[in-house]
C-alpha cells in the first residue's frame, strides 16, 4: 500500500508548479484515510481528516471562480508526469547514478547530489501509484489501457526508480544506491560481495527483477518460505555482522575487497555458540561434521539461516533451546538441499496448498499452543501447576526425548496439546506450589546443619563437656539423624513434583525415585547399625564390630559426598569435573548428587571469591557455635537434669499431662525459646559480620570520601599531579625538574592535557556534551583558581 505520507509530500513538491496536479493528489490521499478507517476511530484520524479536507478546500478555491472537471485528472496526471520527467532529465540522472556507483567512492558533493535524485524519484513513484488507483485493474478507454500497461512497464523495467526509493535500515542491499555512504565502505562491500558469492549452490528459480544479484538468503527463501521483510532485515544484519568483525581484524584494501575466513569464523562460532553447547549437552552431534570440514560460504549459509529462524520466530524466540531443535533439523534439511544440483523446497514447510511457509508449518502451531496456555492462566491468578510458562516449554528442549517431537513437529504431540479442562499437558520439570513447606525444603541444607550441630553440642554438654569414646558413640547419632532429614526432604519433593509427572522427562523421574529409595534404604540401615552401637554400648563388653561397620559406612559416605562436593562446588576442580562426564559411571553419581540443567551449568565463582565466601561464613559459624554451647545449651543443663529428677508434681492439666514422663513438656517449655533463638540468630551473626566486612572494604575503597561539588573541585586540582606522577611517570623523568611549584604546575598540566582533552572529545561523540562546552571543557582548572589554556 502506498504511504499516504509520501503521496502529500509529492503534493507540497509540485504545488508551486501545478496546483491542480497537487489537488488530485490530496484528494487521493483523502480518499485512502477514508477507505483505512471510514469511522475516524484511530488516534488523530479525524484530526487529519478535518486538516486535510481544508487543504482541498484551498486548492480548490480558483481565483477565476471556475469548475473543475475531474472526469480529466487522469489524462492530466499523466501528462504532467511525461512533463516532469523530461523537465528533471530523469534519464540523464540515471546515467550519472550509473556512473556515480561505478566510481566506487563517496563525496559530499555525491551525498547532496544523490538525496536530489531520490527526492524526485520519490515524486516519480506517488505519481505513478496515484495514476495506477485511478486507472483501476481493468480501464474501459484505450487512454486508459495504454497507461495502465505503461505503468506496469515504468515499474519492471526502471531498477532505479524502485531501488532508491526500496526501504532499509543502515545499507541499502535490495537494490544499489548513492546516496548512502555506508554502503562504500571496503568491509561493507566485502560483506556484501561474500553473501552474494552463489558458486557452489544449487541452481533454484530467480523471477524477480534483477535491482541487484540473487544470493544466499534468496537460496533460503526460496527453500524455506520465510517473508519478504524478514529476509530484507536478515540480509543487512548478517551484512553488518561481517563487516564488524572484518573491520576488528583489519581492512581489505583490495579493489574488490574480500572477506577474511577469521572473521566469518568469529561470526559462525558467536552466533551458533548456544546451538553448539545444546548438541554437546544433550549428546548429539551438530549439523556439520567439523568446523574444519566447513567452507567459509557454508558458514555464512548456515549463520543466515540461524538470523531468518529468529527473526521470523515471534514469540518462540523466547526459547532459545527451541530455536536450536528447529535450527538442527532445518540445518540438515539444508545439507542434503545444498548437495543436490538445483534446489527444491523443503519439505518441512510445504503447505496443504503447495506454497513454502516456514511460519505457518513450523512457527504457528508452538505460537498456538502458547497463546492457549497463556489464555488458561486466569490472569496471572492460576495457579502454577495449572498452565505452561514460558520455561515448561523451553525445558521441553534439554533432554534428548525432544527429539521424539518428530519433524516437522507433530501436532497430535503432547508438546502441541492445548490445554483442556479434563485432558491438557501437565509442567515439563518444575511445579511451585504455594506451601509452608519451601521453608524446610528450599534451605534444607541450612536447617540440617544446624538441627545436627544443635544435636552433637547439646549431647557433649549432657556429658560435661567430655569428648570421649562414649561421648563420640552417642555423638555419632548424627548419623541417622541427617539421613533421616534428607529422606524428609526428598519426601517433600516427591510430593511437590506432583503435576509434573506426565510430561516430566525420564530422568528427573528416574533420579527422584531413586533417591527416594536410596534414602530409605540408608537412612533404615544406618539407624539400624546404630541401634546395634547403642546396644553394644549398653552391654559393657569389648566387641565393637556394629561400631566399626558403623563408622566405615559413615566414613566411605563422606569421602563420596567430599568428592562429589568438591567437583561441583571448588572452582579448581571444574575441568576434572567436566572431564569426568565422560564416563558413565561418574556421570551417574554426578547425576544422583546434583541434577544436570543446561541453564547455569557454567557459572562458576573464581578461586579467591570462592575462598572468601567460604571464610566469611566459617568466621559466622566460629562466633555461633561457641555462643550457642556456653550461653544457651550449657546453662540448661543443670536445670534439665533436676525437672528430670523431681516426682509427684502437680500439673492443672492431669490428664493431659501424664506422670509417668519425666515432666516432658516442662523440659519443652525450657527449651522451645532456646532452640528458637538457636536457629534464628544466625541472621543476626550474619548481620553483623557483613556490616563489619562491609564497613571495612568501603574504607579501603575510599566510599563516601567526596561528598559534594566543592570537594570535588578541591580534588580536581591536584588531579593533573596525580595522574602524572601515578600514570605518566617517565615523561616526568623525561623533563627537567622545575624550579618552583608554578612551573611544577604547568609542566604536570602540559603531560595530562592531552589526554583530557581526548576524554572531552570522546563525550562529544558520544553526545554526552555539545559543541558550545567544548571549549569550556577544554580549558583546565589549576591551583589558586588559574586557567590555562591547551590547544591539540
Amino acid at each position: 500500500t502506498t504511504n499516504i505520507e509520501q503521496i502529500l509530500q509529492a503534493a507540497d513538491d509540485i504545488e508551486d508548479d501545478d496546483p491542480n496536479v497537487a489537488r488530485i493528489l490530496c484528494e487521493q490521499a483523502y480518499s485512502m484515510a477514508q477507505n483505512l478507517d471510514p469511522s475516524s476511530d484511530g488516534r488523530g484520524v479525524l484530526q487529519f481528516k478535518t486538516g486535510l479536507a481544508s487543504v482541498i478546500k484551498q486548492k480548490l478555491a480558483k481565483k477565476d471562480g471556475g469548475s473543475i472537471d475531474r472526469q480529466n485528472d487522469i489524462e492530466v496526471l499523466w501528462n504532467f508526469y511525461l512533463e516532469y520527467k523530461k523537465r528533471r532529465r530523469v534519464d540523464d540522472m540515471q546515467r550519472e547514478q550509473e556512473i556515480m556507483r561505478e566510481s566506487g567512492t563517496f563525496s559530499t558533493e555525491m551525498g547532496a547530489r544523490a538525496m536530489e535524485m531520490k527526492k524526485i524519484y520519490a515524486t516519480l513513484r506517488a505519481l505513478l501509484d496515484v495514476l495506477e488507483i485511478l486507472v483501476g485493474q481493468a480501464p474501459s478507454d484505450r487512454l486508459g489501457r495504454q497507461i495502465l500497461e505503461e505503468i506496469k512497464k515504468i515499474k519492471r523495467s526502471d531498477a532505479a526508480l524502485r531501488g532508491e526509493l526500496m526501504p532499509y535500515n543502515i545499507i541499502p542491499l535490495d537494490a544499489s544506491s548513492v546516496g548512502n555512504v555506508v554502503g562504500f565502505f571496503p568491509e561493507v562491500r566485502a560483506a556484501i560481495a561474500a553473501i552474494q558469492n552463489c558458486e557452489d549452490l544449487p541452481r533454484f528459480p530467480y523471477d524477480t527483477p534483477q535491482l541487484r544479484q540473487k544470493d544466499i538468503f534468496d537460496l533460503l527463501q526460496y527453500v524455506f518460505g520465510f517473508q519478504d521483510d524478514n529476509v530484507r532485515n536478515q540480509r543487512e544484519n548478517v551484512a553488518l555482522t561481517l563487516a564488524n568483525a572484518q573491520s576488528r581484524l583489519s581492512l581489505p584494501n583490495d579493489t574488490e575487497p574480500k572477506i577474511d575466513e577469521k572473521a566469518v569464523t568469529e561470526v559462525f562460532c558467536k552466533v551458533l555458540d548456544n546451538y553448539i553447547k545444546w548438541c554437546r549437552f544433550l549428546g548429539k552431534r551438530v549439523a556439520w561434521t567439523s568446523l574444519e570440514a566447513v567452507n567459509k560460504n557454508r558458514k555464512i549459509i548456515l549463520v543466515a539461516l540461524y538470523f531468518l529462524i529468529w527473526g521470523e520466530a515471534a514469540n518462540v524466540r523466547f526459547l532459545p533451546e527451541c530455536l536450536c531443535y528447529i535450527f538442527h533439523n532445518m540445518a540438515k534439511e539444508l545439507d542434503g538441499i545444498l548437495d543436490s544440483s538445483e534446489a527444491e523446497p523443503a519439505k518441512s514447510c510445504v503447505t496443504n496448498d503447495g506454497s513454502t511457509s516456514y511460519l505457518e508449518k513450523i512457527i504457528t502451531p508452538i505460537y498456538l499452543t502458547m497463546s492457549a496456555e497463556a489464555n488458561n492462566n486466569n490472569d496471572g491468578k492460576a495457579a502454577h501447576s495449572a498452565w505452561r510458562n514460558y520455561d515448561d516449554f523451553n525445558e521441553y528442549f534439554w533432554s534428548r526425548s525432544c527429539f521424539e517431537l518428530s519433524w516437522p513437529p507433530a501436532e497430535n504431540s503432547k508438546f502441541l496439546r492445548k490445554p483442556a479442562k479434563r485432558k491438557r499437558t501437565g509442567k515439563t520439570n518444575f511445579v511451585e506450589h504455594r506451601t509452608f513447606l519451601h521453608l524446610y525444603r528450599s534451605f534444607h541444607r541450612l536447617w540440617i546443619f544446624l538441627i545436627l550441630m544443635f544435636q552433637c553440642l547439646t549431647i557433649i554438654a549432657f556429658h560435661h563437656g567430655k569428648i570421649n569414646i562414649s561421648t563420640i558413640k552417642v555423638v555419632l547419632s548424627a548419623g541417622p539423624a541427617f539421613f533421616i532429614l534428607n529422606f524428609i526432604e526428598c519426601c517433600l519433593d516427591v510430593l511437590l513434583m506432583f503435576g509434573a509427572y506426565k510430561t516430566a522427562r525420564g530422568f528427573a523421574i528416574s533420579r527422584l525415585v531413586i533417591r527416594f529409595l536410596w534414602l530409605a534404604a540408608i537412612s533404615t540401615f544406618v539407624t539400624y547399625l546404630y541401634v546395634k552401637v547403642l546396644d553394644e554400648k549398653n552391654a559393657r563388653n569389648n566387641d565393637s564390630t556394629y561400631f566399626r561397620i558403623y563408622v566405615l559406612v559413615l566414613g566411605g559416605y563422606a569421602a563420596v559426598r567430599l568428592v562429589f562436593a568438591s567437583l561441583a562446588k571448588i572452582p579448581a576442580c571444574h575441568r576434572l569435573s567436566n572431564y569426568s562426564d565422560r564416563s558413565q559411571f561418574f556421570q551417574f553419581f554426578k547425576w544422583i548428587y546434583q541434577e544436570r540443567y543446561y541453564i547455569g551449568r557454567g557459572l562458576y565463582e573464581s578461586i579467591g571469591n570462592y575462598a572468601r565466601y567460604v571464610i566469611f561464613w566459617l568466621v559466622i559459624f566460629a562466633c555461633k557455635f561457641p555462643f550457642a554451647y556456653y550461653l544457651q545449651i550449657r546453662p540448661l543443663v543443670v536445670p534439665t537434669n533436676i525437672i528430670v529428677q523431681l516426682h509427684d508434681l502437680q500439673y492443672s492439666w492431669h490428664d493431659f499431662v501424664s506422670k509417668g514422663n519425666r515432666n516432658a513438656l516442662t523440659i519443652l517449655s525450657l527449651w522451645a525459646p532456646v532452640v528458637a533463638i538457636y536457629l534464628m540468630d544466625i541472621h543476626i551473626w550474619y548481620t553483623l559480620l557483613s556490616a563489619l566486612v562491609g564497613g571495612v572494604m568501603g574504607a579501603r575503597g575510599r566510599l563516601g570520601e567526596i561528598r559534594s561539588i566543592e570537594m570535588l573541585h578541591k580534588r580536581f586540582e591536584s588531579f593533573p599531579e596525580a595522574f602524572a606522577k601515578t600514570l605518566s611517570p617517565q615523561r616526568i623523568s623525561s623533563r627537567p625538574v622545575p624550579q618552583d611549584s608554578e612551573a611544577a604546575t604547568k609542566m604536570y598540566a602540559s603531560i595530562f592535557s592531552p589526554f583530557w582533552n581526548e576524554i572531552i572529545k570522546s563525550l562529544r561523540e558520544e553526545d554526552y556534551i555539545s559543541n558550545r562546552y567544548i571549549e569550556h571543557y577544554i580549558c583546565l582548572p589549576f591551583y589558586k583558581n588559574h586557567l590555562l589554556q591547551y590547544h591539540q
